[in-house]
């Protein structure tokens, strides 16, 4: 059965002058863009009494009324699923996620998911939207996520998430070898003709993603990469866009390729690396209830540890790499 539910609000002034469609997505992030625009069609909203089109600008001030009405999601049942819990209190637990665990339920992937797991070992988070998930990786992206347990916690950390006050790290093995580090700030929205791919596109969401190179090898690049926005698929289709694809990426990456100076150890590693080289590193973020700076951080998982050492031409146990951290000279935010 359909729930409907009425919302008020009034412009704030950092809006003004946006399309009521942006605008609504911002204010009611729960809700995609195009699920806004629909109701807007649909004659489910008010601005200042007057029926509006998607694209009407909005000024400061003015009131939008909302009738939201969703169908309820299928229910996620709870699983056992192994988790591995960096941390965990009553606000919030960090989950340091493997490479091929899918994260939500979905087309082909019914169970098995995080959130599955999620539910099984706190059967609470079930009265929460997404179970708590904050943000999410690709299923086959490792690394750190960010697991709310309560309402007021979960309210307070979108908000800091929308306001950037997260930090998001990320270590990436790259093609190509870059010179210097940089930002990508190109906006991001579904591609015109493969629609489970993501593209550049002028029209689509606002994405900035810095990064810095960490190490350099003969044809590839240590990075670690920070996010401003958190796009799908982002940092994987911004580094393809200026040219240095994640090695690995089977849908950004194009075709392998293998370095002419390459020994036999570095072309089985890059032969057999079938995943995106990314990995979530750290989180960096204030405790929901304390105020306190809280900080987390995930060491590479084997496989990029394996495939850095033979890009390297090392065949230690040693693990020097663990150790690299974003050059203070280039401090950045977000």
């Amino acid at each position: 059965m359909s729930q409907s539910t009425r919302h008020s609000i009034t412009i704030p002034p950092e809006l003004d002058g946006r399309r009521l469609d942006q605008v609504l997505a911002e204010l009611f992030p729960d809700f995609s863009r195009s699920r806004h625009k629909q109701w807007i069609q649909e004659g489910c909203v008010s601005l200042d009494g007057a029926r509006p089109l998607p694209r009407t600008k909005v000024s400061a001030g003015q009131q939008v009324d909302l009738t939201t009405t969703v169908e309820p999601a299928p229910v996620t049942r709870a699983e056992p699923v192994a988790l591995d819990i960096v941390f965990e209190d009553e606000a919030f637990m960090v989950i340091n996620k493997p490479a091929g665990l899918v994260v939500h339920p979905g087309a082909g992937h019914a169970g098995g998911t995080l959130e599955n797991g999620l539910l099984h070992h706190a059967p609470e988070l079930g009265a929460l939207p997404r179970s708590g998930l904050l943000h999410r990786l690709d299923k086959d992206t490792s690394g750190l996520l960010l697991v709310v347990k309560t309402l007021p916690a979960h309210t307070r950390m979108v908000r800091d998430l929308q306001e950037r006050k997260i930090t998001r790290e990320y270590r990436a093995i790259c093609d190509g070898r870059l010179t210097a580090g940089g930002t990508v700030d190109v906006a991001i929205g579904r591609h015109p003709t493969q629609r489970t791919r993501m593209a550049v596109n002028p029209r689509g969401r606002e994405a900035v993603t810095h990064y810095r190179v960490l190490a350099r090898f003969a044809a590839h690049g240590f990075l670690a990469v920070r996010l401003e926005t958190g796009r799908t698929h982002q940092i994987r289709v911004h580094m393809a866009h200026i040219h240095h694809p994640l090695v690995g990426d089977p849908v950004y990456g194009g075709r392998l390729k293998i370095p002419a100076q390459a020994g036999p150890l570095l072309a089985d590693q890059l032969r057999g690396f079938r995943r995106q080289a990314l990995h979530a590193s750290r989180l960096s973020f204030s405790h929901p209830l304390s105020g306190e700076t809280m900080e987390f951080r995930a060491c590479l998982p084997e496989d990029m540890n394996q495939l850095l050492h033979a890009l390297a031409g090392e065949q230690t146990a040693g693990n020097r790499f663990e150790a690299m951290e974003w050059p203070e000279k280039a401090p950045l935010s977000g």
